[in-house]
This record gives structure tokens, sequence and C-alpha cells, in this order.
């Protein structure tokens, strides 16, 4: 529980433009009303919010976040204040998408807000990855001479934002009442029998709908113990397969080559027999069991072993290698070296001498 509750007397709701979430302040004003605009001071600076509920003691304030104060009740002044902040943040956003486009960043700029001071600017951006904006940041804060903060949404964040009309013809859960997004799964629309169709089951920003897991839980009651649909029935002694279940109207239809009937879940249950999928197992060898002190000893034999495989396998290359050298190096020896042959030796001719008479 905050501490800092005990500095103010009362507690209130308030809500900013554009957005659904209530946030709580503190204040000892007791001539605030539902419906008056006021000041409040928060982590982004100072800014003008709606008042969506009565006084209420602080004593009912239980969190422990930071419980920031009101300052005042809105004027005049502080209205014309805000309309100027919002024409000069749709200029701070035709600026900035031109930079965009000038960078070739892959950003879409969904919308811009200046705090009620204008010491600071908020830019709302929609990208599927992370971008660098560095650059950006150097050009706007030259031009808008202010705090800059860039914020990066989802799709759903963006639906929000912007609003539509869903398929029921009523606004866009998001927008109308949703503060927080939960996870929607196609389990939910498994569960709710619906088609398995995506386009249509996906809202205005091509996710799967928020209202699927509205009633999720009541499908689930509903649908525990009934049949699976193309599962075997027996019923009024006749073997059916169940065509379809409508859980809202409790009909079940039931069908074989002969007839078709419609029956209540609870007839079904009463004087039919719904028969359990079989699962075939694969049947497995019976191995004696082992004690376990010898299946640690044949697990370390085993690996003694492959290690002694593995260390021949590698000492074995290695001496064919030396081998395939030791070959290759004498048959070159054989060709670089001449034969040596044995010749028989010429006899000694005796030179003859003639004198001259």
């Amino acid at each position: 529980m905050s501490d800092n509750k005990a500095h103010y007397k009362y507690v209130i709701s308030l809500r900013f433009k554009g957005g659904n979430k209530a946030y709580t302040f503190g204040t000892d004003d007791e001539t605030i009303e539902h419906g008056d605009y006021l000041i409040v001071e928060t982590s982004q600076g100072l800014e003008l919010g709606e008042c969506i509920s009565s006084l209420r003691d602080s004593s009912t304030f239980v969190s422990d976040l930071e419980l920031k104060p009101v300052l005042r009740k809105a004027d005049e002044k502080d209205y014309e204040e805000f309309k100027y902040n919002e024409e000069l943040a749709k200029e701070a956003m035709e600026f900035c998408e031109s930079k965009v486009e000038e960078l070739g960043l892959d950003m879409r700029l969904i919308s811009s807000e200046y705090t009620l001071d204008r010491t600071k600017i908020l830019f709302v951006y929609l990208a599927d990855e992370r971008v660098d904006f560095r650059e950006l940041l150097k050009h706007l804060a030259a031009h808008l001479k202010c705090r800059i903060e860039l914020k990066q949404i989802g799709a759903r964040d963006r639906a929000k934002l912007i609003g539509g009309i869903g398929v029921c013809g009523m606004e866009c859960c998001c927008s109308r009442f949703l503060n927080k997004f939960d996870i929607i799964s196609i389990n939910m629309a498994k569960n709710q029998l619906l088609a398995l169709n995506i386009p249509k089951l996906s809202g205005q920003c091509g996710k799967l709908m928020c209202c699927l897991k509205f009633e999720d839980d009541e499908y689930k009651e509903v649908v525990e113990g009934l049949p699976r649909l193309n599962s075997k029935v027996e019923y009024n002694n006749q073997i059916f397969t169940v065509a379809s279940i409508n859980p809202i109207l409790d009909d079940i239809k039931l069908q074989n080559p002969d007839q078709v009937i419609n029956v209540t879940s609870e007839e079904l249950m009463k004087n039919g027999i719904i028969f359990k999928p079989i699962v075939i197992k694969k049947k497995q060898k019976n191995v004696e069991a082992k004690p376990i002190e010898k299946e640690d000893e044949q697990k370390e034999d085993n690996i003694k072993k492959e290690k002694i495989k593995k260390q021949d396998i590698k000492i074995e290359p290695e001496k064919e290698k030396i081998e395939n050298k030791q070959k290759i190096k004498s048959q070159k020896s054989k060709k670089h070296t001449v034969k040596k042959v044995k010749t028989k030796a010429k006899p000694k001719t005796e030179k003859r001498v003639f004198k001259r008479k």
C-alpha cells in the first residue's frame, strides 16, 4: 500500500484524451465534481484530463504506485493552450513525416501530442521491427527544441487509437472499453465450434478478435462431457455419427446411413452410449529388469569401448598415410637412380715404334 495516500483526503479517477484507461490522483479540493477538467502532474509533465468519478476517501486507494497530485481546475487559458498545442502537434507531425520519408525509415506515424507546458512531445508510430531513428531525433530536436519521445506500438494498439466498427455492427471493443489485451488463440474458436476461417475470425487489426475470449469459459463448461464431432454414439440400439453440436440451443445432430435425428444433451446422456476413441499402442517387448549398478557398469564399459574404437579409427588412417608417403618416396628414388652395368675391360694395345735406318 502506498504511504503517500495519507497526504490527501480524497482520490479521483481521471481520463486523458484519446484513451480509455483511468488513472488515480490525490486531492484535498472538495469542490471537484464528475466531468470537471483538471490540470494534473504526471511522469510526462503537466497534462489536462477529465474527471470520470466522484470524490472517494483516500483509504480506498490500495497500490504501491506513487499517487500524483491534482494541481488545480482547468480555466479558459488552459483550454486555449490545449487547442493551440493540438495545432502545433499537427505541424510537428507533418515535419516528422517528411523527415521519415527523406531518411527512408520503415515506420508509420500514428499520432503526436504535446504536454500542456510544451516541454515534451510524444510521437506514436507503427513498425514491424526495431527502427534506428537516431538521425531522425537530431532533425526533430533541432527543429522542435523540446524533449522528444518516440513510442512504438503494435497492430492492436493502432486499432484502439483509430477505432472502427466491428462485424457485430458495434464499435470495436478495444477502443470502447478494453484497457489490456489478452492472448487470443485459435483454440477459443474451436471450443465455440466455429468454422476456422481466419479472415472471418480476424478484427480490424488483422489479429483474432478479442471477443473470442469473452464467452470461452462458458462454452468450455457447456461442451464438457459432450461427444466430439464425427465420434460414434449408440442411441436406441443404433450406431450414429455426431454430425453437429449447437451448445446454445442444446441440439445435437446424429446421423447414420438410414436416418437423421436431433436430440438434446440430456436425452443423449440418459439413453445413449458415447464411445471413447481407442488408442492403439505398440506392444513393448518384455525386458528383464537389471539392477541399477549393473546397468551403470555396462554403460561405462560401452562408453570406454566407443572411445577405444574412435582412437583406433584415428590411428589407422595415420598409419596408412605414412605408408603411402614411404611408397611414393621409394618410387621417385627409383626413377632418378641410374643402373650401373658391368663392362668388359678392353685389351691393352702395344704401340710399336719403327726407326728409320
